[in-house]
This record gives structure tokens, sequence and C-alpha cells, in this order.
């Protein structure tokens, strides 16, 4: 028998349950069993528990048929739990390290007590950790084992189920369980503490109390905020049940008027539409429960409690907008002040912004501007033929103007007309962020594409990594990642990260990356037409080179001997250099284009052309890996400056423990890579068939089409993504070169020169950029 049985269910948090486990099973005391309990959750975290049960024995994962909440989704844990000690963790909070030991000793110190009362800290995205400002309560004085009635003011801690440790054996006698609805805690934590006849303190912070910025069901407006009534009523019901507790019913009762009050204070509770219809329960119950002689408190509190028990809900709304008067005004004021900052422009923004919403008009805008590229130009070229009564338009900056390809109209970004668009448009796309000052407004549809899987870290979770944050307002990130409706995955992987790394309340699309379409319906004529337009001579092994950005590195400089490399690897092989966006045009890079040791092909449009063109790549860090593993073709890693980079950017994996090929350190391995033939054998064929499964899990050549139909055709029916056993990649060069002599010899009888089981449509080539890091 364990001595602890963690219980952690979990709804919709996958991008935090990892997290949440990790810091239960990494507890330096081990005596323990986590029950994960998945509330049929419509996300991973299903299936997340259960690799943590795979691969620890100590993890049972329980799969609920139904959602039925928090309360009865604990019962379902507690009903599987052997320890001496129950504890709750939900699956977005994490224990602080040593905790469980901490917890251990303690109980050992005081007897094993019914109850152990512990402390916490809320942790904030930026980083901020505060410890409960009560807690000097939790400060051990004699005697170290007492009853509620001994320490009443424990009962004013936060009525929360997680801070404390509780003997089974005490829970089964009593018969404890969760009930279900919103406030489950009230109804546990009072009968808990007043039965208990041993309870017990620990001053330390044990749980670190994650406070979301969406998702959190006590800041959703909703009906089910009424559940505060019930559940008081279940605590008035227990209290009535045992007439030796009757004692606390004064004490309970102004918890409830407080509890009640702080639901109706706050906005993002309960709906505006059924704030009267609250109200009047709340005064049913102030009536119900109300004991003998008791008086309200002086003050505006008092006075509110008071028209709260008369009903008088109109003279409550006044108090309260008299009281939020003087405030709201020097709120305004900021505002307006700011407001008249930059008129012009602005000025004739706001006034777009009054005028209809048009219902057919779709914005297309990808890397800030540069051009016709990546996922946000994939979604539009398919739109155009699938969904042709949306007009689509192009944001690019003045410099970009002349890139954007015959036929797509396009708006110069900080004009009038782009900012009129922005304003009205039904339908925004785009790879990064709009401005800060753009208004997401009611009823419009803004898809964020992303522009690549994340291996470093992203979002909120650079903070901490000064090279990578500086500069970056997190907060206004995250207030610009707000107005997201849908965010793109193409991997599990990703969908959990993206939820992470930016805590909004966006829904995950797993339909994969548009952009990578092409790397499934190109056709051999595809593949040999780019290499013709780059000057690759047919038969040459094309290796593509694209190195990812480093945040301590200002300027660019091929962190590999390329003059070197093609000397030995000799004239067969030619070593295209794509260069990241962030970097501007390298002298070192053009003295080698100059030397012919290699073809820069920074500028090149189209980052999914290149992929097409080469036989292999070879990168670093770059996520141009996780695509081009779509076609899969040879994957080479050099990783010589793998530690600096995970110290100074932050990586959610180790690439070297799982690599989608061979990994060199030094020019010399990397040149044997390649000599030896080490770069497409057996085992690189092997590292990248398990990389293939694991990241291009949803990118099948039907990307754009789903994104289309969910979003600009409204349908939730879209088709469904291919097996990866069922795809099939564009032709490698050799490949297309084989297919294109088959066609044009004499038993040649289609112009179809892309292999059998390559369906689908044909998506633009030069569709996609592809900086995707």
């Amino acid at each position: 028998m364990p001595r602890f049985s963690v219980v952690v269910p979990a709804y919709k948090v996958q991008g935090y349950l990892r997290a949440c486990l990790d810091s239960v099973l990494t507890q330096s005391h081990t005596d323990l069993e986590v029950i994960a309990v998945d509330d049929c959750s419509p996300d991973g975290c299903g299936r997340i528990m259960d690799e943590f049960a795979a691969r620890d024995s100590r993890v049972t994962a329980v799969h609920l048929e139904r959602n039925v909440g928090l309360g009865p989704a604990r019962n379902a844990g507690m009903d599987r739990a052997c320890g001496d000690y129950l504890l709750f963790l939900d699956g977005d909070d994490t224990y602080a390290p040593g905790a469980l030991e901490a917890l251990a000793q303690r109980l050992d110190q005081t007897g094993d007590p019914d109850v152990l009362l512990f402390d916490y800290a809320r942790t904030w995205w930026w980083g901020k950790v505060q410890r409960n400002r009560m807690a000097p309560l939790l400060q051990q004085s004699d005697p170290e084992v007492f009853t509620a009635r001994e320490r009443p003011e424990l009962l004013d801690l936060l009525m929360v189920v997680w801070n404390k440790a509780y003997r089974a054996d005490f829970v089964a006698r009593h018969g404890f369980s969760f009930p279900p609805g919103y406030y489950e805690d009230t109804p546990w934590t009072f009968p808990v503490m007043l039965s208990a006849e041993r309870i017990a303190c620990l001053d330390r912070v044990c749980v670190h109390y994650r406070q979301r910025r969406q998702g959190n069901i006590l800041r959703t407006p909703s009906r089910r905020h009424f559940d505060v009534f019930d559940q008081y009523d279940r605590v008035f019901a227990f209290l009535g049940s045992r007439p030796q507790l009757a004692v606390w019913h004064p004490f309970l009762y102004r918890k409830m008027t407080e509890h009640v009050l702080d639901v109706l204070a706050k906005p993002q509770r309960v709906p505006q539409e059924s704030r009267r219809e609250f109200f009047h329960q709340a005064t049913s119950r102030y009536r119900l429960h109300r004991p003998p002689g008791h008086r309200f408190p002086v003050g505006v509190t008092g006075l509110k409690q008071y028209l709260v028990l008369q009903g008088a809900y109109p003279a409550f709304e006044a108090l309260k907008a008299t009281n939020k008067g003087h405030r709201a005004l020097r709120r305004r004021s900021r505002k307006l002040a700011r407001r008249l900052d930059r008129r012009g422009t602005r000025v004739y923004y706001r006034a777009q912004l009054r005028r209809p919403i048009d219902e057919n008009l779709a914005l297309y805008s990808a890397y800030w501007g540069k051009g016709y590229v990546c996922n946000p130009a994939a979604v539009h070229a398919c739109a155009q033929r699938l969904a042709p009564q949306v007009r689509g338009v192009l944001v690019v900056s003045g410099k970009q103007v002349g890139t954007v390809p015959p036929g797509v109209e396009h708006v110069v970004a900080g004009t009038r007309q782009y900012w009129r668009m922005l304003a009205r448009a039904k339908y925004t796309f785009n790879n990064v962020n709009f401005d800060n000052q753009v208004v997401k407004r009611p009823g419009t549809v803004h898809v964020q594409t992303q522009h690549g899987t994340p291996l470093k870290h992203m979002g909120i979770d650079q903070i901490g990594y000064p090279a990578a944050a500086r500069r970056t307002n997190f907060g206004r990130m995250l207030t610009r990642s707000d107005r997201w409706d849908y965010c793109l995955s193409s991997n599990r992987h990703s969908s959990e990260i993206w939820e992470q790394a930016y805590p909004c309340g966006f829904e995950i699309l797993e339909y994969g990356y548009p952009r990578n379409d092409v790397f499934y319906t190109a056709r051999a004529e595809d593949v040999l037409g780019i290499r013709d337009a780059l000057g690759i001579a047919p038969g040459r092994t094309a290796v593509l080179y694209a190195p990812t950005h480093r945040d301590y590195s200002r300027d660019f400089t091929p962190r590999i001997d390329i003059a070197g490399l093609c000397s030995a690897l000799g004239p067969d092989f030619l070593v295209l250099l794509r260069a990241h966006h962030s970097y501007a045009e390298s002298p070192e890079v053009r003295r080698l284009g100059e030397l012919g040791c290699l073809l820069d092909v920074s500028a090149h449009r189209s980052v999914e052309e290149l992929c097409l063109a080469a036989d292999a790549l070879l990168t670093d860090y770059s996520s141009i890996m996780f695509d081009y593993a779509n076609l899969d073709r040879p994957i080479v890693v050099h990783a010589d400056d793998w530690e600096t980079y995970r110290a100074t950017r932050g990586v959610y994996f180790d690439l070297l423990a799982a690599p989608p090929g061979p990994v060199t350190t030094t020019d010399a391995e990397l040149v044997e890579v390649f000599r030896s033939g080490a770069w497409r054998d057996r085992r690189s064929a092997e590292l990248r068939a398990a990389f293939r499964e694991r990241f291009c899990e949803f990118d099948d050549g039907h990307a754009a089409e789903r994104v289309v139909l969910k979003t600009l055709c409204q349908q939730d029916d879209v088709p469904p993504v291919m097996p990866l056993e069922d795809r099939t990649p564009a032709p490698s060069p050799t490949e297309a070169l084989r297919l294109a002599a088959a066609a044009r010899g004499p038993l040649a009888g289609a112009d179809d020169t892309r292999p059998a089981g390559s369906g689908g449509p044909q998506a633009p080539a030069g569709a996609a950029d592809g900086s995707a890091d």
C-alpha cells in the first residue's frame, strides 16, 4: 500500500498535463501512486495519461466514457485509490520539488492526523510566484494536532481540496464524496474539516496554483455558477444531520453570504442577462439559512448583503454603479488620451469598425507582409477553388508588391485601404500576428496558421531565456494571441505546445500545414522543373543546408566549413544554402558563392520548392526538418552547439535522442557521413521513419482543403487525415528522372509522371515560404 494516492483529474489541459504529472513522479518521495482521470477530454489528455502509465507502473490511467465534471472525476479516482493518504491535484497545477517528502515527514511527526493542511503559491505565465497571503495561519503552534473548533480561522483559507492530505480510512468512514457541478470543493471542505478529530498544518508551499489566462471555469460566464446555491444547500444539510455541529451554523452562514456576494460581484461569472435571477436566488438562500439574531457587518459589504436579503435588486445595482463610477471615469479618460494619439489613420480605422462586416472578405498575411508565402498563401490558393464567393486579399509590405503573383489581389500594409479591409473583413489568416491596435470584432474569424513545428521554446515559454526574450512584450503578445479563433497544428506535439505557450481561448485544428500539401501533390515534372530553374544539373546530388537562427548571434556565419565539405564531396554534390530570414545578407556567404562552393538560395520565394529540389536536408535545429520529413528523404543534423542552443533558447524535447537522421558535431564527422553513405543508409531510414510517425501526423496533402471547408465554408465535417502508410510523397529527384524517362519512352501513354497513389489537387509551387522556425 503506497503512502500517497494522488488523484489527477483532467479536462482540456493537454498543454499543462505533462508538467503536472512530471511534478508528481519526479518527487524525492517515491512511495506513491497516481490515478490520472481522463474526464472524457476532447484533446490529448487521455493519450498523455496512457503514455505516462506505459512507462511508469505507479500511474493508472482512468478513462471516463462521458464528461462528468471535476467532482465526479475525483470520485472515480478515489474509487481506485489504495494509499494511506489521498491527495488531489488539478491537471494544470504542479507540486513543488520536495513537497511529498515534506508531507510524509510532517505526517510522521504528527501521528497521522485525519487532515494535513499545507500551503500553495499562485504562479502566473510571466513567471511571478506569490505565496498565499494567509500563509501565517499555517505556522505551527501548540497543540500541533487540533480540531477546527480550536483553530476556526483555518476555515477562512481558500476553499479548495488540493491544499490538504486526507487519511483514506477517515474519508471512507465518513463516506465523503464530491457532488457534481461548480464549487464542488465547498461541500467537501467544510464537512471534512468539521468532522476531523485530528488536524495538523505544514507551513510550506507544496502546490503551484497556475493562474490561467483562459479556460478557468470560475472566470467563464455561465449559468453553471448558479451551482453555488446547491452546494451550500448540501453544506447546511450536512450540518442539519449532525446536531453536534449546530454551533457552526452562524459561521457557515457568514461564509455563504460572502461567497455568494463574491460570485455576484464578478461580471466574468454570472451572465448579464441572468444577474437578476441569480440575485433573487441569493435572496432565497439568505433567508432560508439565516440563523436567529444574525447581524450583517457594517460598511459597504454589510449594506450589500442586507440589500440581497431584502431582495432589493435595483438598489443593489445602483450602489454598485456608484462605487464603480469614479474608477470607470478615470479609465475612460486614460483610454481617450491614448486614442487621440496618432489620430489620422487610427480615427479612420475606428470609423470603419462601426461599418458592417463584409461577410465575403478574407485577408491573408505572412511574416509581417513578406508576400505570397507560407500557410496563408496555400490556404488562399485553395480558397479560390473551394470558396470562390469569398474575396481573398493578400497583405504585403510596400517592398514586396512586385513579388505578388499575377491574379492575386493585394493591399499594402499601413495604408487606409488596409485598415478599412482589416476593420471589415470577416476572415483573417496570418502565420504571425497583426498589429497591436487591431480590434477583434464579434462575429469575425481569425485563423492563426503558425509556421512550423516547435522544437525551441515559443510564446511565454521564452520567459527565462533573456537572449530569446529581449525586446519581447509578452503581455502584448498574448493580447494579440487572444484574437485567435483557430490555431493550426500539424501534429499532437504541436497541439500541446501551442496551448501551453499561448494560454488563450482558441480552438486547435489538427488539420496539418497547408504549405506542406505540395509535398504530396507535386509531380515528377514539377520537381525537375524546379531543379532546372535553379540550375541544378540532372543527376547531381543537391543538399539543402538550412540552419536556424541563433538568439545569441546577430550575424549569420555558416557553422560548417562549406568550402571544405564541397571539396571533400566533389563535383557530384551541390550545397544549396538557405539562411534564416532573420539575418541580413552575409559577406561570407557571398564570398563562398563567388567561389562556386555553394548556391545561395536564401532569397528564393518558396522553401517548399527548395525542399522538392533537394536530395537531402542538412540542418541543425530548424523546424524545416519537420516539414522536409514529409518527403521521406534523408536528413542530417549538424549539432555542434546543441548545449549552448538549448541553454539560451530552451527546447521542448531532446532532438539528439530522437533525431530524423544521422547527427554530427564536427566538420570531419559531417564529411564522413556523406562520404560513407550513412546519410542515406538503413539506420538513417529507421530514424526518419520514427520521426515522420511522430511529427508528420496530420500532413497528408489535404490540409488547405480542411482549413477552407472549416473556416470559409463553415463545415464541421471535413475530410479525415489519411494514415501515414497510405500517403505517397512527391518523387525524389532521382525518381523524378526515372519517371520522366519512362514517360518519354515508346510505351508511355499518360501525361501524369507522378507515381501511382499520389492523388490530390496540385498546389501551386511557391505557395509557401519556409523560414519555419
